[in-house]
């Protein structure tokens, strides 16, 4: 398939000319081609006016409709073959192997997303019998669903050029929920955006489905994400991004005349907790998988443990010791934008400026955009008293965090922001500590691990990506996994309805064969 450099408004293929944009190669320090024509607000108007209109007849659709599309949006990416491979790496400066992982995961969850779609449990049908006869009063016949809340507008993260992008989590649970989806192309993986992009137009077109159940817009800055946003047909965001970013667009969506949620994921430091029987037991081999997870991906994830608690003793300073060795090993390598690489580097310099010691630096190399992971440690006194300590910088940095006794621990878990992912290392004589921690953990993270480091991400039933802000702008739902479909659905009662009037899901006969709750038995009734 070619890249053409165009925008997918509905069916069509648009040239944008409000501005030229190429993506960029920062391996080889070149311009990708072709030039893309970037758009502007009435591109935004065309693409939005299209969903609205394709809203009602796309989730009217049958199910197993929707989740063929869902299905065949996953065919065709995987149709692309090298082309798609080539173009992402080239796009983001990732190994081959890390976007075939990826390409994998993004298939995968639309599959998912596809099954959910099929079992139909998201749509939480509950039947309440009318009682005529109650006294003092009779009950109405009282009946709920859950359904899609309309257009979504979704924005390409940059550390995923596929499962956080065009096709990923936020566009596969909104398909799955019944939304339309527009999307607003990360300007980093123009080609690889336009790639998917046709994917999911051809998927739309030979699914039978109305042209306004997607769209794909480009353009250069803020103002055409700030305008999709702010348009009046959507009526929820996806984001995955800075804080600064996943903010801004909050501010729009609270202003509009009638308000939406924005649903961003923005920015975690994911502490572990490194208690001390775990430091005993295996503290060598936790400071090279805890490195290892530092620098997995030049550390631009979302989960890279950023800091470290533990006590201070001479198991961890053998820990320490490890975890400067293995880092010392580490290489600079290049990064997603040189953006990013300039946040990176600006952010080590302001870290160097906290007083924060830093007790080991990776090969500096000399890399286009490059990032040299840094480790740096610092007194749990210091990090309670320097707020900037507990701030993200994203790349293949972290910070250990020593502590005096379990008491000053539990001050500096209570002091943390919300977070993503919390994590324990422990053996068995650890419990009582982390029993401590617990309660601490839940309130602050949308994720507690034990005995591992949170950079993978299962796509899943039981996963929550999310946790309290600002980790997110809402610690209700999840970004990744099934209970992402939550975001885009509202539950609507319907009160002594003709049976000619209610959804198929409520019907008496229940011809979708759904578990159903009727008068609070759970069954396929």
């Amino acid at each position: 398939m070619k890249i053409t450099g165009e925008m997918l408004i509905g069916a069509s293929a648009v040239r944008g000319a409000d501005a030229a944009l190429h993506a960029f190669d920062l391996v080889n320090n070149a311009d990708l081609e072709p030039a893309f024509g970037g758009g502007g607000a009435k591109e935004v108007a065309r693409a939005c006016e299209l969903a609205d209109a394709a809203f009602d007849p796309y989730r009217a659709a049958p199910l197993e409709t929707r989740a063929q599309f869902l299905e065949a949006i996953a065919d065709n990416i995987i149709a692309l073959g090298d082309t798609l491979i080539d173009r992402a790496c080239a796009e983001s400066a990732l190994p081959k192997a890390r976007i075939e992982g990826e390409r994998a995961r993004t298939v995968g969850q639309l599959r998912l997303f596809a099954s959910l779609v099929r079992e139909g449990r998201w749509i939480a049908a509950t039947l309440d019998s009318a009682q005529p006869e109650r006294k003092p009063l009779p009950r109405s016949d009282l009946r709920l669903q859950k359904i899609p809340v309309g257009p979504v507008a979704v924005f390409g993260a940059s550390n995923f050029p596929l499962a956080f992008s065009v096709a990923g989590g936020d566009t596969a649970s909104a398909f799955a929920a019944g939304c339309p989806v527009v999307v607003k192309s990360h300007p980093a993986h123009l080609g690889t955006s336009e790639l998917v992009g046709r994917a999911i137009q051809k998927a739309v077109a030979d699914s039978g489905l109305p042209e306004g159940v997607f769209s794909l817009v480009v353009g250069d800055g803020n103002a055409i994400g700030e305008a999709l946003v702010a348009h009046p047909a959507i009526m929820a965001v996806g984001f995955t991004g800075s804080r600064c970013g996943g903010l801004a667009l909050v501010d729009i969506a609270a202003k509009r005349a009638v308000p939406i949620p924005v649903f961003a994921e923005m920015s975690s430091v994911n502490p572990v907790f490194a208690l001390p029987g775990a430091l005993t037991s295996k503290g060598d081999t936790l400071a090279s998988a805890y490195i290892d997870s530092v620098t997995l991906g030049v550390g631009q994830f979302c989960t890279n443990p950023g800091l470290v608690f533990a006590l201070e003793d001479s198991d961890l300073d053998d820990f320490i010791d490890h975890a400067v060795a293995a880092l010392e090993k580490k290489q600079t390598q290049t990064m997603l934008t040189a953006d990013i690489a300039k946040a990176y580097a600006s952010g080590i310099e302001q870290r160097d400026a906290s007083g924060a010691q830093r007790v080991a630096s990776g090969n500096a190399g000399k890399v286009s955009s490059g990032a040299r992971p840094a480790l740096y440690r610092v007194s749990a006194e210091q990090f309670l008293a320097t707020p900037s300590l507990a701030d993200e910088i994203f790349g293949p940095t972290s910070v250990i965090v020593v502590c005096r006794d379990e008491d000053e621990m539990i001050a500096a878990a209570r002091h943390l922001e919300g977070q993503l992912t919390a994590t324990l290392l422990m053996e068995a004589d650890d419990v009582d500590l982390a029993r401590r921690l617990m309660p601490v953990l839940e309130r602050r993270a949308g994720r507690i691990l034990a005995n591992g480091f949170p950079t993978g991400v299962e796509v899943s039933y039981a996963m929550v990506h999310g946790g309290p802000y600002p980790a997110t702008s809402d610690s209700r739902s999840t970004s990744v996994g099934a209970m992402a479909i939550e975001r885009f659905l509202r539950p609507v009662c319907y009160q002594d309805i003709p049976a000619t009037l209610l959804p198929e899901a409520l019907a008496d006969d229940n011809p979708l064969s759904l578990w159903r709750l009727r008068d609070g038995e759970l069954g396929p009734n």
